[in-house]
């Protein structure tokens, strides 16, 4: 969905289409964003499908002020922070979930798995403040689209994304 625009009143076909676009352009980024939150393989699908119908219920409200993109990114962090405060309140804890890379490399592929997880683990590791600033950063978006999903200042952005990278210098320096 490169066009940050949504017809005014689209008809119902139109509106599942267009939300149809939109998850198959941010569905991947937004599928990694959720697995920083959540490392269990079900919870995680509970999580995204909380954020799915978060936009689909939000989507007719989108009113241009932002990027979609910053808007949907917006409307995912909020659930995942909510998705982590239930989980947290209800005393659950990580079930750490094993990941299965079926390339042609086995040892390579094992490798580049067993980093992936390592960092994700690591990036889990941060704390919430820290780990929506990396994340975000990990998909490419720039200080000020983050700074308007988070609802913080660009120069707020750029010390958060400086401790964080900190921090995950030393969590992963230290598991080496």
């Amino acid at each position: 969905m490169s066009e940050d625009r949504l017809p005014d009143k689209p008809s119902r076909e139109q509106f599942e289409a267009n939300y149809e676009r939109l998850w198959s352009e941010y569905g991947a980024s937004i599928g990694r964003l959720a697995s920083s939150y959540e490392s269990h393989a079900h919870a995680r699908e509970d999580l995204l499908q909380d954020i799915r119908l978060a936009i689909w219920t939000a989507l007719p409200r989108f009113r241009s002020d932002a990027s979609l993109r910053t808007f949907v990114f917006r409307i995912a962090h909020n659930r995942a922070l909510t998705h982590v405060w239930r989980k947290k309140r209800a005393g659950r804890s990580e079930d750490p979930g094993g990941l299965v890379d079926a390339r042609e490399n086995p040892e390579r592929s094992a490798i580049q798995n067993a980093n992936r997880v390592r960092l994700v683990e690591a990036i889990r590791g941060l704390p919430i403040p820290f780990r929506q600033v990396i994340t975000l950063a990990l998909e490419d978006l720039p200080h000020s689209e983050i700074a308007l999903i988070l609802g913080i200042s660009e120069n707020n952005v750029a010390v958060r994304l400086t401790r964080a990278r900190k921090l995950l210098k030393e969590i992963l320096g230290s598991q080496t």
